[in-house]
């Protein structure tokens, strides 16, 4: 099985509570744990699309990342707006090499596929107070990434023709009135009909879940899942 959740927003060994952005972020480490427990088994893929821990160096994201690596099941992870701890792949696999951290990959440029999904994403990114040109230089930046993977995942769904293409980006690509119209380009230009994002907070829940010209975009922030993993079926 496969599931996903996004924005655990981690801080075991730094000084970060979640709780000032509402009741429901109170003990979400623990929560989290306990309904992954419940939820998830070894031989389950999650996929988890940024904000993983609010560490800004790798150093001081190793709490947070072994906990994940502990709980059951092989984890995929993307990169959020606050992953300041994110580094080259390369360095972060010598890492965890060097760690121990044996459940958790990447996804940055790649593809993967699980059971009977190609797994492709990008960060995304998004701009609530209109699009500058610094915004822009991102957006292309990002659109290009997102194009990387499911180019890989064109090479995957080669082998694999039945599969479906599954995205999971940290930024949603339809939002209130912004609409990301490069990465929706390339959703578009690969067949892609299902997105997973997170990011959001604070928001409507009647404003989240939607379909946007015949691709259903799902929220996958944790608190909105009841910091469960859902499957992805």
């Amino acid at each position: 099985m496969i599931y996903t959740i996004a924005d655990t927003h981690l801080s075991l060994t730094t000084e970060k509570p979640m709780d000032i952005f509402g009741p429901r972020w109170a003990n979400h480490a623990e929560k989290l744990k306990s309904n992954w427990l419940s939820t998830v088994d070894a031989c389950d893929t999650v996929i988890i699309p940024g904000d993983i821990s609010w560490g800004i160096s790798l150093e001081e994201a190793k709490e947070d990342l072994l906990f994940l690596d502990k709980l059951p099941g092989k984890k995929i992870i993307g990169k959020g707006n606050h992953d300041y701890w994110w580094t080259t792949v390369n360095k972060m696999n010598l890492f965890f090499e060097r760690e121990g951290i044996s459940t958790i990959s990447f996804l940055y440029n790649n593809a993967y596929i699980v059971e009977n999904k190609i797994i492709c994403g990008t960060r995304g990114w998004m701009s609530e107070f209109g699009v500058k040109a610094e915004d822009e230089r991102i957006i292309k930046r990002e659109a290009a990434r997102l194009e990387l993977s499911l180019k890989e995942g064109e090479k995957l769904k080669s082998a694999n023709p039945e599969a479906e293409t599954v995205v999971f980006v940290h930024y949603p690509v339809v939002f209130g009135d912004f609409i990301n119209y490069e990465m929706l380009d390339v959703l578009y230009k690969y067949g892609v009909s299902r997105v997973y994002y997170g990011h959001l907070h604070n928001v409507r829940e009647n404003q989240l879940d939607k379909s946007y010209l015949g691709i259903d975009f799902h929220i996958a922030a944790a608190d909105y899942l009841g910091f469960k993993p859902i499957p992805v079926v």
